[in-house]
């Protein structure tokens, strides 16, 4: 019975959850930044390419994705808003750093690491991960370079982004909460059960990262009208943020060393190439639209949406920026890919 409400073995999923814990802990000892993600990203990775098998439960997932996007709703205010008519000259810029990053990306994976240009391709898309290995298994491409890479290149972006954030910005990135009221526990409660409801919704309609967007929708509607004001409290978003590290771990449960020897370099160039992008594209939007270094750079980086989503409510970067620039960069690479591809399925 447990095995099945839980969706795997009991003694995996204690361990993996053990293993993140750990991870977060000795992150936070070490004042890593961003501790309570990139600490269980690291070493559930680690243990999984060791040969660990490791595991969250969906519920546990949807649960950590819901605490996000709640967070992210309960950091929206009117002055944001009012910002937002200054996003379209951003939304061009992104566009321009995503075919930037894509291009000579697969450019770079088909002639030095001699992937086939449809391969290439595949593994070079700045994110929308479930929508690529849909087109990757329908197609000749590699499907287990392609998933190992971008895996990796998540990965990358998770421990990187952070560090890039404190050099670039001088942001303080230990966990903690700003000044202000707290959510009581019977709004927090009353968010959680709207938003379940209307991230189950969207996963309905197959968007992706429902559960996020369902917090963040329903929280940013009831902090925007002040009906349920106040932040969430670190005794929920700080498991909230070590079950979305852990998760990026588990990507890589299963893998062999062997394949991931292989897909290292071509993951590097790619998170590479990605950063170096995302802060020239960060540095041309802070001097025209004079916004944080922090929310533009984690608005940019390519990172996985809940990943970005939870490092912007860590950093307390503009949420609705955020959120609706990293919606933008899926849909716009729901267009730009496949458009890439029939011209090396011929």
């Amino acid at each position: 019975m447990a095995d099945r409400i839980m969706q795997g073995p009991v003694p995996t999923i204690l361990l993996t959850l053990a293993l993140g814990a750990g991870g977060a802990v000795l992150a936070h000892l070490a004042g890593v930044p961003a501790p309570y993600l990139t600490g269980p990203a690291a070493l559930v990775t680690l243990a999984s390419v060791a040969g660990l098998r490791t595991h969250v439960p969906d519920i546990l997932r949807d649960l950590c994705f819901l605490t996000i996007g709640i967070g992210m709703g309960a950091g929206l205010n009117p002055e944001m808003l009012r910002a937002a008519a200054t996003w379209p000259l951003s939304l061009v810029v992104l566009s321009v750093a995503m075919v930037a990053i894509f291009l000579p990306g697969a450019a770079l994976l088909e002639r030095v690491f001699v992937f086939d240009r449809l391969t290439a391709r595949l593994a070079a898309s700045p994110g929308h991960l479930s929508f690529v290995l849909s087109l990757t298994a329908e197609s000749r491409a590699d499907i287990a370079i392609v998933t190992v890479v971008q895996s990796l290149r998540v990965l990358a972006l998770t421990l990187l982004v952070p560090f890039a954030v404190a050099m670039l910005s001088g942001a303080d990135l230990s966990i903690g909460l700003p000044p202000g009221p707290i959510l009581s526990i019977a709004s927090l409660a009353g968010l959680a059960a709207v938003s379940a409801a209307l991230g189950w919704g969207f996963k309905r309609l197959r968007l992706p990262a429902a559960y996020l967007l369902g917090g963040f929708v329903v929280s940013s509607l009831g902090h925007a009208s002040d009906v349920t004001p106040g932040l969430v409290p670190l005794w929920v978003s700080v498991p909230g943020f070590a079950i979305m590290g852990t998760l990026i771990g588990t990507r890589f449960s299963g893998t062999t060393p062997s394949l991931i020897v292989r897909a290292f370099g071509a993951a590097a160039a790619l998170a590479v190439l990605a950063l170096a992008v995302t802060v020239l594209a960060a540095f041309a939007m802070y001097w025209a639209l004079d916004m944080p270094m922090t929310t533009l750079l984690i608005a940019y980086a390519p990172g996985g949406l809940e990943t970005m989503a939870a490092i912007s409510v860590m950093l307390e970067a503009d949420p609705a920026f955020v959120a609706f620039h990293h919606t933008f960069r899926v849909v716009f690479l729901t267009f730009l890919v496949p458009a890439c591809l029939p011209r090396v399925r011929a």
